[in-house]
């Protein structure tokens, strides 16, 4: 056993991650007895194609129209069934570990890594999740068991950010390793270089794959409420400042906002559905208004 297996077996670890797969439960139950029945459609793919029946084959995807004309069993396959894999990738950086209320973004992150990945294996298509930073620190291979879900929140448990990031290399390492058209789920607040980041989505979508943003950032950043003389402590090798936040809040506000805006949209050019994730709303809400989202734009691509 190595010391990352060590670590993830670790008692502290193991209860951790068993109240990530709790607080993931407790999200998607919640939202399946809201207004829409199952979440698990959001990641459904149109209709692809039909093959024969084999016995094992789930009756419910018989095709009793086509058995009525031809008098044999046809199963309908889906893009997802026979294409799609989503690989959850969580920046791990220092910069992550920013928080001014309950939950860092690096802990709001795990939480939504979480959801997603309860979401998909309980739909039975695969998932692969990658924890980063300068490089990939931690990797769950694709699977469609529900009993790796486990291994999952205990990986997620237990990571700890302390270095710098390098998302685009991550990104174009993954795209090189995963010439087969999947879902790549970013979680990330893209303290990065901009320019390299949007180069290597660019990479992704060009070999096929669909890429869903979710840019996670705490309330403090994007409002700046501090007052007085603050000194700001740097992550990721940045440097302390010591300053008056009324004096820059202005500048601060413009140049956060003019760095959202060319994010979403970098990514919105490049067909990448992006999500603000704000850390002090509720992970539900989150989730419930990007689902809805999803399954309105799928139902608009069937008609």
């Amino acid at each position: 056993m190595d010391a990352q297996q060590a670590e993830l077996l670790d008692s502290e670890a193991i209860s951790r991650a068993e109240a990530l797969g709790l607080y993931a439960r407790y999200v998607v139950e919640g939202y399946m007895s809201g207004e829409h029945k199952s979440p698990y459609r959001g990641f459904a793919v149109e209709f692809a194609q039909h093959r024969e029946y084999t016995h094992g084959d789930d009756t419910r995807h018989v095709d009793w129209k086509v058995e009525a004309r031809t008098d044999r069993l046809f199963v309908k396959q889906y893009e997802q069934e026979t294409n799609y894999v989503a690989n959850i990738l969580l920046d791990g950086s220092e910069s992550m570990m920013y928080a001014s209320g309950e939950h860092s973004k690096l802990q709001y992150g795990k939480m939504l890594a979480a959801v997603l990945s309860y979401i998909i294996l309980h739909q039975r298509d695969a998932v692969a999740l990658g924890i980063f930073d300068e490089d990939m620190k931690d990797y769950a291979p694709r699977s469609d068991s529900k009993a790796s879900l486990h291994d999952i929140m205990a990986r997620l448990a237990a990571f700890d950010g302390t270095q710098e990031t390098d998302i685009a290399a991550t990104l174009h390492n993954m795209a090189v390793q995963t010439p087969r058209k999947g879902i790549f789920i970013l979680v990330s607040d893209f303290f990065d270089e901009e320019e390299a980041v949007l180069e290597s989505i660019q990479h992704l979508r060009f070999i096929g794959h669909e890429v869903i943003v979710f840019h996670t950032l705490d309330p403090y950043e994007l409002e700046f409420p501090f007052n007085g003389l603050v000194e700001f402590n740097g992550l990721e090798n940045v440097p302390k400042i010591l300053t008056r936040p009324a004096e820059i809040r202005q500048t601060y506000q413009r140049e956060f906002d003019a760095f959202q805006a060319r994010i979403r949209d970098g990514c919105e050019k490049n067909g990448v559905h992006y999500v603000l994730v704000d850390t002090s709303k509720p992970l539900a809400q989150i989730m419930s208004n990007y689902l809805s989202f999803r399954m309105r734009t799928s139902k608009g691509k069937q008609h």
